[in-house]
């Protein structure tokens, strides 16, 4: 499966959608970047005269690039037999922040698989600013499971 396809099956969009790219998706990690736009609907009101990323938007990106995207990718024979997308949830999160991120800032996150068993999937992760500082670091923790419609 290309990044290309990977990005394609994120459920996810816009205002919602924190990956501009993919670099790299295998079966013990990935590598990707986003540039957090300075018109994003969070800035108006975090904070009012110094506007930073919430905590929890960078965890998010955090997810949705290196976390959610190895799932997919580990997930792909399934998807490929039922032609669905699993649902994929957020079990638990650890994150450190260390410095903040500012509008217009591009991140680079990376993980490296801890485990993938039982469907769970954990990924130890971390995101860096473009000077290559450490923003945040971690552990996010999902699960894949059959879609159920009802």
């Amino acid at each position: 499966m290309t990044t290309t396809e990977i990005l394609n099956l994120l459920p996810y969009s816009q205002p919602f959608l924190f990956v501009d790219e993919l670099l790299e998706v295998n079966e013990n990690g990935a590598t990707g970047s986003y540039t957090f736009k300075t018109d994003e609907f969070f800035y108006k009101g975090h904070f009012k005269e110094c506007p930073i990323t919430p905590g929890v938007i960078l965890t998010e990106a955090m997810a949705q690039i290196a976390v959610i995207t190895v799932g997919i990718f580990l997930g792909q024979e399934k998807i490929a037999k039922t032609f669905s997308m699993p649902d994929i949830a957020l079990t638990s999160t650890e994150i450190n922040f260390h410095a903040p991120v500012f509008p217009g800032e591009k991140v680079t996150v990376t993980s490296q698989k801890k485990y993938f068993r039982f469907g769970k999937l954990s990924c130890d992760v971390k995101m860096m600013n473009s000077t290559g500082k450490i923003v945040c670091s971690g552990n996010i923790s999902g699960i894949l499971k059959s879609k159920k419609c009802e």
